[in-house]
């Protein structure tokens, strides 16, 4: 005779296990439970609630025990109101929770989602509950009801009867009509602390007599990002995983992370420019499983957790990190520039979309790793500044000039004197450049206060002064963009024009000359060439300017330190001569780096 095994009760998952049954049940939550706890005990419930957030922190856990609180009541009858405490099993609780209740009505707004599934809801609100106390309609993924259901829904949503409530929960609230939004209690569940995860799969690991290290734990929180469905599912196949103690390495493995602790170890040889041994560390981990991407997703994150223990100390004291993570990373902080952490998180950013989107993932990586130890390796600007304010010239360096000011530290690749004042009557580009050399206003009989016109001009530069002085932009930009002088005189201007200039300037200018110095003036369009326009003397000069400060010691060095950099533009100090010859000794020449990633 064959023996008869008897069946062993299935097997419930851990995020079905410990799901939540009360409020006091919930972790991360306490603002909507204080809320809801206060509109309880002082009678204000609303015909309706919102509940937002992403998946798995207890959007759906939380209509159910917002069902079974408004529908609380024990067999001695003694509970006739909603309540938040609900220390044991009620007469409806059982049935509420197991999603078997009569009143109870929950409905997947994504398989039901036409105007047809509303009107039944409509229909049937009317009749009262059959045993509880509210009749509760959940309506889970409710943003997936069409226009016309979200329509047929508004008038009973407004108005429902007396002993109806609506939970409504969705991850899409944006998607969510605005006239369904004002008319609910709105809810954003917020993702859960990693601390917190950690502490509450602790506890359950007590339940469940698993033995898991404070380390896997954290990894596993880290992993969830605040969902606790997800963490409990992520705790649940590491068990199965482990078939016994649940350990860091068990989690590594099943997630394809990398070690932590060679995280930060690759992380070190990159701030030290260590090419090999950056190499060998990505290679190694990507021999052990671990995908490139999260390699330098990993790097970003200690990056990002470095940078902001450099800011705010405290939060190195996060026990969801390793001691490792939270020992190596005050180290870190303490020794990195904040320019160097910034730069390293940009240059990692961009990387993982290069290596997600690369071929081969893995020489992609290595690239980028490349990229960041070679720009670790750079001098950082101030380090330059000090070098040659010592007196360095290894490398075409230069010192300073004795009572030059030093340049700045915190712009890379330049060195910061004072600037000049562009003369009146100059161009002035979107660059700053500086000016063509021009003569100086003559004696020009002007003044606003007086309202005394302008009677006499000596220059053409007068005449541009002018048109700024009268704030005609217009004319002042013409005149210096698309006129070339021929010969002025008093009551006379022969000019040639450019073939950008406006077909009326030359009687717009006999106009405006007219009415600015009270007298008439002969404007005539010569068949010479004329001078340059003022502002091809201006970009003229400032090529220039360029040119000279190239040959500059100071300038050479800097060039040389920062390879790639350029000279995106020179200005002169005020009061500084404009001859190219006269060029002074302090000049503050701005450059730039061809690799924007540096």
């Amino acid at each position: 005779m064959n023996d008869v095994t008897t069946p062993t009760a299935a097997y419930r998952v851990l995020a079905r296990k410990y799901r939540p049954s009360t409020f006091a049940d919930l972790i991360g939550q306490d603002a909507m439970v204080r809320t809801i706890s206060n509109g309880f005990e002082t009678g204000r419930i609303p015909q309706a609630w919102i509940l937002t957030g992403v998946r798995g922190v207890g959007k759906t856990t939380t209509a159910r025990i917002l069902a079974r609180a408004l529908n609380y009541e024990l067999p001695d009858g003694s509970i006739t109101a909603p309540t938040v405490h609900m220390p044991v099993l009620g007469v409806h609780c059982q049935a509420i929770m197991e999603s078997r209740h009569l009143d109870v009505i929950e409905m997947d707004a994504a398989s039901h989602n036409g105007v047809e599934d509303v009107r039944a809801i409509n229909e049937a609100i009317r009749y009262a509950p059959v045993s509880a106390r509210y009749k509760v309609y959940i309506l889970d993924e409710v943003h997936m009801l069409s226009g016309a259901a979200f329509n047929a829904l508004l008038k009973t949503l407004e108005e429902p009867p007396a002993h109806a409530k609506f939970v409504f929960a969705t991850t899409e609230i944006r998607k969510v009509p605005i006239t369904v939004l004002s008319r609910c209690q709105r809810f954003d569940l917020r993702r859960v602390d990693a601390a917190l995860l950690v502490a509450h799969l602790q506890n359950i690991a007590a339940k469940e007599a698993i033995t898991a290290d404070a380390e896997a734990l954290a990894l596993i929180a880290r992993a969830a990002e605040g969902s606790v469905r997800d963490a409990l599912s992520l705790f649940d196949q590491a068990i199965a995983h482990a078939a016994g103690p649940v350990r860091a390495e068990d989690v590594r493995q099943m997630l394809g992370l990398a070690d932590r602790t060679k995280i930060i170890d690759l992380f070190e040889a990159l701030m030290r420019a260590d090419f090999p041994r950056a190499l060998a560390e990505v290679r190694d981990q990507y021999d052990a499983g671990a995908d490139p991407a999260m390699v330098l997703g990993d790097l970003a994150e200690f990056t990002h957790f470095v940078t902001r223990v450099k800011i705010v100390p405290a939060l190195a004291d996060d026990v969801s990190l390793t001691e490792t993570e939270r020992t190596r990373g005050r180290a870190f902080a303490a020794k990195l520039s904040m320019r160097v952490l910034a730069r390293t998180w940009q240059m990692l950013l961009k990387g993982i979309e290069e290596v997600a989107a690369a071929g081969r993932p893995l020489a992609a990586a290595a690239m980028v790793l490349v990229r960041i130890a070679y720009a670790a390796d750079l001098p950082t600007p101030d380090e330059v500044v000090r070098s040659l304010g010592e007196g360095a010239r290894g490398n075409g360096g230069a010192a300073l000039p004795p009572g030059q000011p030093a340049p700045r530290a915190d712009m890379p690749a330049r060195a910061e004197t004072p600037r000049a004042e562009i003369p009146r009557g100059s161009t002035r580009s979107a660059l700053a450049a500086a000016p063509a050399e021009l003569p100086a206003h003559g004696p020009v009989a002007r003044s606003e206060e007086a309202s005394v016109p302008v009677r006499a001009l000596q220059s053409f530069e007068d005449l541009v002064a002018l048109a700024a002085d009268k704030r005609d932009l217009a004319i002042k930009s013409a005149l210096e963009r698309d006129v070339r002088l021929v010969r002025f005189e008093d009551g006379r201007l022969e000019i040639g024009l450019e073939g950008s200039a406006p077909k009326t300037l030359t009687g717009e200018l006999s106009k405006k000359l007219a009415e600015w110095t009270g007298r008439r003036w002969m404007v005539i369009v010569s068949a010479e060439p004329g001078m340059p326009s003022l502002y091809t003397q201006t970009q003229t000069r400032k090529a220039e300017l360029k040119n000279d400060m190239r040959g500059d010691p100071l300038v050479q060095a800097v060039l040389t330190r920062f390879p790639g950099a350029e000279i995106v533009d020179v200005r002169t100090p005020a009061g500084a001569p404009a001859a190219a010859d006269e060029l002074p000794d302090e000049a503050s020449v701005e450059t730039g780096r061809a690799d924007d990633e540096l």
